[in-house]
């Protein structure tokens, strides 16, 4: 039987279901990567409902929330770039147990398709110069390196990463 998936809307009500899910997700994904401290601190800093209500019914960003057979299991955002005619993937994040099944690359569809509803011409994100399986599907969708950024985010901690393109 196949998984009945749903790309919901963030709503008020999910603001509990994300930070849960972001934090099993990056305690899994990104150790090693980075420490367990600026996972801690980012996800403190992300997953709260002041970051988090500035998607609820903004007309420059969007954060969708992936189900299968409503389970939460996934999520998404994406919002318009200071550059015009560009649109970032900002996040997109899958349960370990749901990769490699072709969900990531449907989130990554709608976002995709959202940019070009809007008139971009152009998917940009930034990717941990570590995580070399999510730079790797990047690359097979046609993402390519556009530069490197070392951004500190505070309390002693920077997001070492690259900034990949996508010619839509």
């Amino acid at each position: 039987m196949t998984a009945k998936a749903t790309m919901d809307y963030l709503t008020e009500q999910d603001f509990d279901t994300v930070a849960r899910l972001g934090g099993e997700i990056w305690r899994r994904h990104f150790l090693g990567m980075i420490t367990a401290e600026q996972i801690e601190y980012m996800l403190a800093s992300r997953y709260v409902p002041e970051k988090l209500s500035l998607y609820l019914h903004a007309p420059d960003r969007w954060f969708r929330l992936l189900r299968m057979d409503g389970e939460p299991s996934g999520y998404f955002s994406y919002a318009l770039a200071k550059r015009p005619g560009e649109m970032k993937l900002e996040q997109l994040y899958l349960l370990e147990r749901l990769r490699g099944q072709g969900w990531g690359g449907k989130m990554m569809d709608e976002a995709e398709r959202a940019a070009r509803a809007l008139g971009c011409d152009t998917l940009m994100l930034t990717v941990n110069r570590h995580n070399a399986a999510a730079i790797a599907v990047y690359q097979k969708r046609g993402f390519e390196v556009r530069g490197e950024v070392a951004a500190d985010i505070g309390n002693g901690f920077v997001m070492d990463d690259f900034v990949m393109q996508l010619a839509l």
